[in-house]
């Protein structure tokens, strides 16, 4: 029987969580600051701190809504906690994403909290529990992009204004890419819970392969890619952040390439 101790341990914030958001702090102050050595490392942990933060609060979303909506193994795991190591598949909710946002300037998600779906008998629970990542990943949408569509942003140094836009054109694509109602993704657990018994069965085995198929459309075939594209930059557009500004956001994360010569000028002012 868990005790009020335990109960307060399995959801105490994780000091790797706090430390992950502490450089997120420093970084982006260093960026804003241009108190760094090196400007393109300093968007780089900059952006990738707060890609990941994110995942985090997208995982705790999922996990919160599950264990008020009946799983109460929730706690246990650890997924209360905010710390990325309790994920079931670590490499799958924060490495791959990494990875792709390197690879294409891509918000792909990644894997989820382990949910014991047996344990929440309401189907408009079960999807909400589906529902509540892409949500937070909406949030931070609109905390990321604020400052542009408020109109805030005059003085702030250009590098951090382009690191800003990266790592909500990153949001944006996020809440897209996670509302698709692909297999795999939040999108489909949404409504699967309303889908019949039948087509539930056919479809799980093709489940684990989802997240792969839209990886494979997304870098191989240029005309989805493309399309997906268009379709960020209209929503980015629409908050008031121009393409100029997110390309220019993921050049200066790439610090191991050479800078273009127009974010180049444009940041050396």
């Amino acid at each position: 029987m868990a005790t009020a101790t335990t109960r307060h341990s399995d959801r105490t914030v994780s000091p790797v969580f706090l430390g992950i958001a502490a450089i997120m702090v420093v970084t982006g102050w260093a960026v804003w600051t241009g108190f760094s050595a090196n400007l393109g490392l300093a968007v780089f942990l900059f952006v990738t701190s707060g890609w990941i933060v994110s995942l985090c609060l997208h995982e705790y979303a999922h996990a919160r809504t599950a264990h008020h909506g009946g799983d109460i193994t929730i706690g246990a795991k650890g997924y209360l906690t905010l710390n990325p190591l309790k994920y079931t598949h670590p490499l799958l909710s924060i490495v791959l994403p990494v990875v792709f946002v390197i690879l294409g300037g891509l918000g792909l998600p990644g894997g989820a909290v382990f949910i014991e779906q047996d344990r929440i008998r309401s189907r408009v629970k079960r999807s909400l529990v589906s529902a509540a990542g892409p949500l937070t990943n909406a949030v931070c949408v609109v905390l990321f992009t604020a400052p542009f569509w408020l109109g805030v942003l005059d003085g702030v140094p250009v590098s951090f204004r382009f690191a800003l836009a990266f790592l909500a054109l990153l949001e944006v694509s996020a809440v897209i890419l996670n509302f698709l109602p692909v297999p795999g993704l939040d999108g489909y657990g949404v409504i699967e819970p309303w889908l019949s018994y039948k087509i539930r069965r056919q479809i799980q085995p093709y489940a684990a392969y989802g997240l792969l198929a839209v990886f494979a459309f997304l870098f191989f075939v240029p005309g989805v890619r493309d399309a997906f594209f268009a379709l960020v930059h209209t929503v980015m557009e629409g908050l008031g952040i121009a393409q100029l500004e997110t390309y220019c956001g993921w050049d200066l994360y790439l610090f191991w390439q050479e800078q273009s010569a127009t974010c180049q000028e444009i940041v050396s002012g």
